[in-house]
C-alpha cells in the first residue's frame, strides 16, 4: 500500500509540474545557478560544467588542474587507510593535465603522455572556425566572381580571331597540367564531403547511404593525393624557369593585367604577373598541404610538427611575441590533430585561389581554355596578352611575323 501512494504522490507531482504555466517554467529555467563549492565535489565535473561545454561555452578547469594531490606516501600512523597520498581522481587529474611524474621504458616521443585530450579542442576548431570560415571565404569567392563577370562580362578578344594559331603548351605541359587540376578537383571535392557531410549530407540522405559515400571519398582522398604530388613535381619543373618574377611583372601589376579597362594590354611572357602568383601560390600551398597529407597518410613516420616547432624555438620567434616555445614532445595523436588542422586550412585557401584560376580559363576570357584544350591559341590572342611571348617564340622559329587578321 505504501508503494502505490508512493507511485501515486509521483505521478500528482509530475504532472503538476508539466501543468505550471510557460512563464513560470522559464523563470525557474533562467534562474542564477548557485555556486558551485568545488571543494565539496573535490574537482569533479558538475552538471552545470557538462551543459556549458556541450553549448561550446568556456569552462573553468583551473580548480580541477591543480587539485592533483602529491606523491609522498601516507604517514606511519594513516597507512592503515590508502596506501598513497593522492587518490585515484587526483592521479588521473594529474596525467591529464602532464603534471605526473611518469618514467617510461620507451623514449618515442609521447611514451610519457597517458591521458591526451587535444581531441576535443580539434573537434571544436573543426566543427566550428574551420567549417564557418572556410564555407564562407569559398561562397565569398563565388560571389565576388559573379558579381566582376556581371560587372565586367567575358573579356574578349579585342581584334577579333584572327583564324591563325600558335601552340601554347606541348601535350606534356598540358598532361601534367591536367593532371595536376583534376587531381586537386577530386581531392576538394572528397574532403569537402568529409568536412560538410554531417551537417549537409547527412539529413538529406540518411546515415547508411553517407556512410557509403564518406568512405568512398576517404579512399579516393587518400589515393588521388599521389597523382596530386606527381602532377606538382611535374608542373614545377616544367615552367618555374618561365615563372621567375620579371621587370615586365610591375607593369603589368600596375596595368590590372588589362581585365579592368578595354585596349590596354601590358606586355607579358609566357606567363604574366597574375599567372606567377598562381604558380607560386600553388608550389608553396600545395607543396605544404602534400607534406600535412603524407603525415596523416604515416603519422608514426612523418611526424612533422615536433620538428617545425623545434626549428621555430630555435629561432627564438616565440620570445619575439611573448609566447612560451613551442611543445616539441608531442604524440601522434597531437601530431594529426595539427597536421589535419593546418591541411583544411591549406586546403581552402588553395581552392579560393584556384576558383579565381578555373574562372578567368573558363568563362571569364574568351580564347584562354584553348591554351589547355588543345594547346593553340588565337595569334590575336596572344598578342593581346603575351605580346612578348610571341616574339620570343616567332623569333625562334626564324619565322616573319604572320599578318594576324580578323576571321569572317
Amino acid at each position: 500500500m505504501t508503494c502505490v501512494r508512493l507511485i501515486f504522490s509521483s505521478l500528482f507531482l509530475s504532472l503538476a509540474l508539466a501543468a505550471l504555466p510557460v512563464s513560470a517554467q522559464e523563470a525557474t529555467s533562467e534562474a542564477a545557478p548557485l555556486p558551485v563549492d568545488r571543494t565539496v565535489t573535490g574537482g569533479a565535473q558538475t552538471l552545470e560544467d557538462i551543459l556549458a561545454r556541450q553549448r561550446g561555452e568556456a569552462v573553468d578547469y583551473e580548480f580541477r588542474r591543480s587539485a592533483t594531490g602529491d606523491d609522498s606516501g601516507a604517514a606511519l600512523t594513516g597507512q592503515l587507510g590508502t596506501l598513497g597520498g593522492a587518490s585515484d581522481p587526483e592521479l588521473w587529474r594529474a596525467l591529464r593535465y602532464g603534471s605526473a611524474d611518469i618514467t617510461a621504458s620507451n623514449a618515442s616521443p609521447g611514451a610519457a603522455l597517458l591521458v591526451q585530450d587535444g581531441g576535443m579542442a580539434w573537434l571544436t576548431f573543426r566543427e566550428g572556425p574551420l567549417r564557418v570560415y572556410g564555407g564562407y571565404a569559398l561562397l565569398g569567392t563565388l560571389g565576388l566572381l559573379a558579381l566582376f563577370y556581371l560587372i565586367r562580362r567575358r573579356i574578349m578578344i579585342e581584334a577579333g580571331p584572327s583564324g591563325i594559331t600558335i601552340e601554347r603548351f606541348k601535350p606534356v605541359e598540358r598532361f601534367g597540367h591536367w593532371l595536376l587540376a583534376g587531381s586537386f578537383i577530386l581531392l576538394g571535392i572528397t574532403g569537402l564531403v568529409s568536412l560538410f557531410g554531417r551537417v549537409g549530407l547527412i539529413p538529406w540522405m540518411g546515415h547508411e547511404t553517407y556512410a557509403t559515400i564518406a568512405l568512398a571519398s576517404k579512399w579516393v582522398h587518400n589515393n588521388a593525393s599521389w597523382a596530386f604530388m606527381l602532377g606538382l613535381v611535374m608542373v614545377f619543373f616544367m615552367w618555374v624557369l618561365h615563372n621567375i618574377p620579371s621587370r615586365e611583372d610591375i607593369t603589368w601589376l600596375l596595368q590590372g593585367g588589362g581585365i579592368f579597362s578595354k585596349g590596354k594590354h601590358p606586355p607579358a611572357r609566357k606567363f604574366n604577373a597574375g599567372q606567377k602568383m598562381i604558380f607560386w601560390v600553388v608550389i608553396v600551398l600545395g607543396g605544404s598541404v602534400s607534406l600535412s597529407g603524407l603525415s596523416l597518410l604515416f603519422p608514426f613516420d612523418l611526424p612533422m610538427f615536433a620538428k617545425t616547432f623545434s626549428l621555430i624555438n630555435d629561432t627564438g620567434a616565440p620570445g619575439w611575441f611573448g609566447f612560451d616555445p613551442l611543445p616539441t614532445m608531442l604524440a601522434p595523436h597531437v601530431e594529426m590533430q595539427l597536421s589535419q588542422i593546418w591541411h583544411s586550412i591549406v586546403a581552402f585557401a588553395m581552392m579560393t585561389v584556384i576558383l579565381a584560376h578555373i574562372y578567368i580559363g573558363s568563362v571569364g576570357m574568351e580564347g584562354a581554355y584553348d591554351a589547355m584544350g588543345d594547346g593553340q591559341v588565337d595569334l590575336n590572342w596572344a598578342k593581346e596578352h603575351h605580346s612578348l611571348w610571341v616574339k620570343e617564340v616567332q623569333a625562334k622559329q626564324g619565322q616573319p611575323e604572320p599578318r594576324a587578321t580578323p576571321a569572317e
